[in-house]
């Protein structure tokens, strides 16, 4: 007797563990300017791609509504005391203002509860567990999130301070990491007491080019906490995944090293041929594809980009997947067609209907 198709949740494993899957898992993402741009004509082309927007509804979206963080001029203060200001609609902002600008606070100041905080809202770990058991019930992979990493730090400190405080060495920093170091323990740690598949984490460090601090200020200050708390994610079964834009090319088997089991490198940032020698076959890639073509390109050409990330980083045992955010408005329907389709027609031809 044959078994029937695998689920998404197993074949995302297999995926992950290089275990044969039997399609790639891959995605795209709007964000709030885009469905504001093409509105009705952008949830009709969802729902001609039921492989990658499964369950999608017509009339689901308020194409006018933007959260608070997304909103023109607008400023918000999350929970760790960052001020954020937003100049596009749509489009998440910046920090303004900076709780620990000056380390004078830093004694003082006190990260928000885990336990009844995210970075910009209320938990309720209780209605949590329930929606993860329920999740589970039907099969659904379930993750956790271990919020941000080395931006937080950038947050609290500002960009070109915490920049001075690597190049320094100064003697606060340590404090400042500790202080992430631990909240993060005590939010990752409830996550795998529920128990999920895997928990997300995200850590932008990287420029275009390279890393924003040297190989040898992440592995002197950085690594150490990343490696502490990926590794106790995955002694409880836990996968890690990591969303870092920018060239981590430096840092790659230092990043296998700590326990990421996946990673999202930019194709415009790594290349792929830097992605094909840092990653293929050692970690699984979520190819995070070139925002910046697609405004650009061509259909055909939008087409190959996804045709060529395939071709070059596919593995019959896995380790890869694709990802593409349409952050702006700028992008033409013609080229996110030509994209949900170039997806369905390489990665997901395996896929079964959800």
């Amino acid at each position: 007797m044959e078994a029937g198709p695998l689920t998404h949740r197993e074949n995302w494993l297999r995926t992950i563990e290089f275990r044969n899957p039997e399609w790639i898992p891959c995605g795209v993402g709007f964000s709030p300017i885009t469905w504001n741009t093409h509105r009705n004509k952008l949830e009709d082309l969802c729902l001609r791609h039921t492989l990658l927007f499964s369950g999608f509804q017509k009339g689901g979206r308020d194409f006018d509504s933007f959260p608070p963080y997304y909103r023109p001029r607008d400023t918000n203060r999350d929970n760790w005391g960052c001020v954020w200001k937003n100049e596009l609609p749509g489009l998440e902002g910046m920090v303004i203002e900076y709780p620990l600008a000056d380390w004078s606070a830093l004694d003082t100041y006190r990260p928000p509860d885990p336990a009844k905080y995210t970075e910009r809202g209320e938990i309720d770990w209780d209605a949590v567990k329930r929606s993860i058991a329920e999740a589970r019930k039907r099969g659904d992979l379930v993750g956790g999130s271990g919020e941000r990493l080395f931006d937080r730090l950038y947050f609290l400190r500002g960009f070109e301070n915490l920049m001075m405080d690597f190049a320094t060495d100064d003697p606060h920093l340590p404090k400042l990491i500790d202080m992430l170091w631990e909240h993060e323990r005590k939010m990752v740690g409830m996550w795998l007491d529920i128990g999920v598949d895997v928990v997300s984490f995200h850590t932008d460090i990287g420029t275009q080019q390279a890393l924003m601090i040297s190989p040898e200020k992440f592995r002197i200050y950085l690594k150490p906490m990343f490696k502490d708390i990926f590794q106790m994610c995955r002694r409880a079964g836990a996968h890690v995944a990591l969303s870092s834009d920018g060239c981590l090319l430096e840092i790659v088997d230092d990043l296998i090293e700590c326990g990421v089991s996946v990673h999202d490198p930019q194709v415009r940032a790594c290349t792929l041929d830097g992605i094909e020698k840092a990653y293929k076959g050692k970690m699984c890639i979520n190819l995070d594809l070139d925002r910046q073509l697609f405004p650009f390109a061509t259909p055909d050409q939008v087409r190959e980009h996804v045709r060529e990330g395939v071709e070059r980083l596919a593995l019959p045992e896995g380790g890869l997947m694709l990802q593409a955010g349409i952050w702006g408005g700028d992008v033409s329907l013609e080229n996110i067609e030509a994209l949900c389709q170039a997806m369905e027609d390489y990665c997901l031809s395996g896929a079964p209907e959800r």
